[in-house]
């Protein structure tokens, strides 16, 4: 629709010229001359998300060995299914190759051992940390109570609320793996690259989660 305005306003300003219309013309001048304003505030989410992706990638990171991955993966799926079975909400991001310093900062500094029981401990209701974000960054759980950037997305669907819109956004932005449970439908979702798989058991949410970490462009392979 954008686009087709643009058309438009382009083949408006050729037939001013080519009719002579001199005042019609120096208005379609002023207005193509704000036009630059005008992209950068209409497609100012696409612009956030492709500067976010320029972000300096970890390239002397060392990378995880496959049982690090097993254990993360296992202690993050025996803490979300308890967390869905006592109907208790949680959002977790396990960074790729896409750094997630600037949400980090955002949060309260953990840097702990992966645990289920820690993890757990953090998402418990009424506790100060359990509102945000949680990242796991190199194997550790690195911040707690961090703040994602809300996904824009028209067509989502009303049955999901602020932590699935949180997640999907961090997932615009990057190829962070993103774990939503919630409370009221007592479901598992992964988010990773705008895509959501959604109703996911503690096994398909492992699998699918070393799936994509074991892809070749992973820093974790």
């Amino acid at each position: 629709m954008v686009l087709r305005g643009i058309i438009i306003l382009l083949i408006a300003f050729l037939c001013f010229q080519r009719l002579g219309f001199e005042i019609l013309n120096w208005l379609m001048t002023k207005l193509l001359g704000i036009s630059v304003i005008a992209v950068l505030i209409i497609f100012h989410p696409e612009i956030r998300q492709g500067l976010a992706r320029l972000g300096q990638r970890h390239l002397f990171s060392p990378a995880l060995r496959e049982e690090q991955i097993d254990y993360i993966l296992n202690q993050v799926g025996k803490a979300v299914e308890y967390l869905c079975r006592n109907k208790v909400g949680a959002l977790i991001a396990i960074e790729n190759n896409d750094p997630l310093n600037a949400h980090i900062e955002s949060g309260v500094s953990v840097d702990s051992k992966v645990s289920s029981e820690l993890i757990q401990t953090i998402f418990t209701p009424n506790s100060l940390l359990h509102d945000g974000g949680l990242i796991i960054q190199q194997g550790r759980i690195i911040a707690a109570g961090c703040i994602f950037p809300l996904s824009q997305k028209q067509e989502l669907s009303r049955i999901f609320g602020t932590r699935h819109r949180a997640a999907l956004g961090l997932s615009e932005e990057s190829d962070a793996l993103i774990i939503v449970v919630s409370e009221e439908r007592q479901d598992i979702s992964l988010i990773h690259k705008g895509k959501l798989l959604k109703d996911l058991s503690r096994e398909d949410l492992v699998f699918k989660s070393k799936e994509i970490l074991s892809t070749k462009e992973s820093k974790y392979v």
